[in-house]
């Protein structure tokens, strides 16, 4: 039986309770003094969703999420949770401006809630998807109905926001063509990258209650530990551990795996050890993955692109991932960098891709003629997955095969700059949030600006804003690891000329800047898109004032 956390008895209660509770809790100020918010279903949303175009095509769709047994390939199944028993589930494709209607049907087991986020449109509020701050649970054996308009082209995802479920099979790429689609390619070709550990080496939800106990649950025989407010987990942190209290093993990948011996020790089936990446700035993940996915396959059995030499082809590349950044790289070729996260920018050729989660990039690629490897190395834990573009004869190169453009110019969205297009008209901000990201691995005590995030008082200390302003968001981050820090409901841009973004990476003890424009009113979660991170508390409310 699958175990159910806290936070999902939580929004299970408010499923049963349905949106009568939701509307009560919503109706404005809530203790004495405290400022009163938009409604997620008030007449300000709505009128916020009138104004936006509306092609009048309706696109209607049965999403159910269920129980599935999958085939990663190779013959490695899965016993997993999945849209209609498929993952990634079935590619949703609209035109900007289409109006979507997606059925979700929840019949997942142990009368589990669930619901739908639908990562990087900015839809209105109530259709977000986020219990409970935006709408009650969907409650095992229920259905709703999401319904908004695909405003903005580009590359999206849908995936659950409850609990850690994220991390399970429950994602599907979400592509909003542009009736004016300046670019010039002849095929398409969407990469859902992931990592994988569920119905394999355990669960989500058993890997999350392993981390809850933190660094600090270890004997550590003595041993100092780790500087306040470290997030460090490498070897060289295990030196003071007593190994008589666990039996300790070094898997394939380098990574550390232990079980209690009966004394009492702490159980480390799924915390990695040893994870370091100078693109992350130090420790590169919290999880040891089984697997790594390009398209739901694992990389000895790889999905195929087949296509013909000199045609020039758009990748969509998403990162479905709970806890892993990928470099990505297509052996023998250069990728054009032409949007993140929906959003063009100024061209830029490289080598490889460094994608966090809940990031997405296109790229353009002419391809060469033969077999080449497209790899998505997991950056800092020594494994990765991989696809295929096979254009001409020739042998598939092997699992084990390592391009030398993963070695090459890797870019990252800090280096880039936003399309003349989309690049916000120059403005002075009206409001300055300072967004500290802290805690660590010792008490698993992730949170924003020193608070874990309350899901059972979710617009407790919100961050203000007002509609019309020009906010600035300063991410801080206080933590020795890294966090890709993702805005629901609206795009933000790096900087004064940076990228367009919803998602972004902010390296340890960095500080980025980050500015949005308070044009779509509702309630909104910041929150990092490490699954664990976030599910432990790192995690704030931006709401609008009524």
């Amino acid at each position: 039986m699958n175990s159910i956390n806290r936070r999902s008895l939580l929004v299970a209660g408010l499923g049963v309770a349905g949106a009568g509770a939701l509307a009560a809790c919503s109706s404005g100020s809530g203790a004495s003094g405290s400022p009163a918010l938009v409604n997620p279903s008030g007449s300000t949303v709505v009128a916020a969703e009138k104004k936006r175009r509306n092609t009048g095509r309706n696109k209607k769709v049965t999403l159910t999420a269920a129980r599935a047994m999958l085939d990663l390939g190779g013959g490695v199944m899965a016993d997993s949770w999945a849209f209609s028993g498929q993952t990634p589930g079935k590619e949703l494709r609209l035109s900007a401006g289409d109006t979507l209607e997606a059925e979700l049907s929840n019949q997942l087991p142990d009368r589990t809630p669930t619901s739908i986020h639908w990562h990087g449109i900015a839809l209105r509020t109530d259709m977000d998807g986020v219990p409970p701050a935006t709408q009650a649970a969907v409650r095992a054996g229920s259905n709703f109905t999401y319904r908004f308009i695909t405003e903005t082209p580009g590359t999206y995802f849908f995936h659950p926001h409850v609990g850690v479920q994220l991390d399970r099979g429950l994602y599907a790429p979400l592509i909003v063509e542009d009736p004016r689609e300046p670019l010039q390619y002849d095929d398409e070709w969407v990469l859902v990258l992931d990592d994988w550990v569920d119905g394999v080496t355990g669960t989500p939800d058993q890997v999350f209650a392993e981390l809850k106990q933190g660094m600090g649950g270890m004997d550590m025989g003595g041993a100092s530990p780790s500087p306040s407010g470290s997030s460090g987990h490498d070897m060289g942190d295990m030196g003071g551990m007593d190994m008589g209290d666990m039996s300790m093993n070094m898997d394939s990948s380098g990574s550390a795996s232990a079980s209690p011996s009966g004394s009492g020790g702490m159980s480390m089936q799924f915390m990695l050890m040893g994870a370091e990446s100078t693109l992350l700035g130090g420790d590169a993940g919290d999880v040891k993955y089984p697997y790594h996915l390009v398209n739901g396959r694992v990389p000895n059995d790889p999905d195929v692109y087949t296509g013909k030499p000199g045609r020039r082809v758009r990748l969509r590349i998403i990162n479905a991932g709970g806890d892993t950044a990928y470099r990505v790289a297509l052996g023998g070729h250069k990728l054009t960098i032409t949007h993140t996260d929906g959003f063009p920018v100024q061209h830029q050729q490289v080598d490889a891709l460094l994608v966090g989660m809940g990031e997405r990039y296109d790229v353009l690629v002419t391809l060469a003629d033969g077999v080449f490897p497209l790899v998505a190395l997991a950056e800092g834990k020594n494994a990765k997955g991989m696809a295929l573009v096979r254009t001409g004869s020739g042998s598939a190169p092997k699992p084990t095969v390592r391009p030398k453009e993963l070695d090459g110019m890797t870019m990252s969205a800090s280096q880039m700059k936003a399309a003349d297009d989309v690049r916000l008209e120059t403005r002075k901000a009206d409001r300055v949030h300072r967004i500290e990201l802290t805690g660590g691995m010792d008490k698993y005590d992730w949170g924003i600006n020193g608070k874990r995030f309350d899901m059972s008082n979710p617009t407790a200390n919100p961050i203000l804003v007002d509609q019309g302003e020009r906010v600035r968001l300063d991410f801080v981050n206080k933590t020795d690891m890294w966090h890709p820090i993702h805005l629901h409901g609206h795009t933000y841009q790096l900087g004064t000329g940076g990228p367009r973004k919803d998602t972004t990476i902010v390296l340890p003890k960095k500080t980025v800047s980050v500015f949005f424009d308070a044009d779509n009113p509702g309630r909104w979660m910041l929150h990092c898109h490490n699954a664990y991170h976030g599910e432990a508390g790192m995690m704030a409310l931006v709401a609008y004032q009524a």
